[in-house]
C-alpha cells in the first residue's frame, strides 16, 4: 500500500490524470476493445526560431539558456543547411534551437503549458481547433516565451516566440482532438 502511494507521488499529475480521466473518457467515446488502443501523447516537440542570430551568435546561446529553463533539458542549436545572401546567412550557421521532451518530463511541461502558460497570454482566446495536421499531430505558437514562470522577466534582454508541436499516437485529427480537450486544452468553440 505504501509503495503505491510512493510511486504515485513521483508520477507527474497529467500522468496520472491520464489513466484516471482521459482514458477512461476516451473508451466511452470511440468504444475501444483495448486499454492499449487508447491514443496518448508520444512527444512534445519545443523549437525557437532566433532571426537575429545572423548578427550575433550569443542571442542563439541566449535563447538555448531560456528554453533550457522552460523545458528543463538541454537544447539542441539548429544549424541553417543552405546559404541565403539576402538574409545574410551562411551554411551551418546556428539559427535556433530545439527540444524534444518524452514522457515525464513531457506530462509536466504539458501541465504548465495548459495551467500556468496558456493562461497568461495577453489576449488569449483558444487554440485554434484546426491547427491538426492530419495524422494526430498539434502545433501551437507562443508569441513571448516570457509566460512561463521559469523566465524571470527581469533578466530577459528580448524576447523571442516559440513552436510547441504535440505528437500523438491518435490515427485521426479527430481523436487527437478529443484526447487533447480531455487533457484540458482550451480549444475555441
Amino acid at each position: 500500500m505504501a509503495e503505491n502511494q510512493q510511486t504515485a507521488a513521483l508520477t507527474p499529475r497529467m500522468k496520472q490524470h491520464y489513466e484516471d480521466v482521459v482514458r477512461p473518457a476516451m473508451i466511452a467515446e470511440f468504444g475501444y476493445k483495448n486499454a492499449m488502443e487508447v491514443p496518448t501523447i508520444e512527444k512534445v516537440v519545443i523549437n525557437m526560431g532566433v532571426g537575429e542570430a545572423t548578427a550575433d551568435r550569443k542571442k542563439v546561446d541566449n535563447a538555448a539558456g531560456d528554453l533550457a529553463l522552460i523545458a528543463g533539458q538541454r537544447p539542441v542549436i539548429t544549424k541553417s543547411r543552405l546559404a541565403i545572401a539576402g538574409f545574410k546567412l551562411r551554411e551551418n550557421m546556428a539559427v535556433g534551437c530545439k527540444v524534444t521532451l518524452r514522457k515525464t518530463k513531457m506530462f509536466e511541461f504539458v501541465d504548465r503549458l495548459v495551467t500556468i502558460a496558456l493562461p497568461r497570454v495577453r489576449d488569449f482566446r483558444g487554440l485554434n481547433p484546426k491547427s491538426f495536421d492530419g495524422r494526430g499531430n498539434f502545433a501551437l505558437g507562443i508569441k513571448e516565451h516570457i509566460v512561463f514562470p521559469e523566465i524571470n522577466y527581469d533578466k530577459v534582454d528580448q524576447v523571442w516566440g516559440m513552436d510547441v508541436i504535440v505528437c500523438t499516437t491518435a490515427k485521426s485529427d479527430d481523436e487527437a482532438r478529443a484526447l487533447l480537450k480531455h487533457f484540458n486544452f482550451p480549444f475555441r468553440q
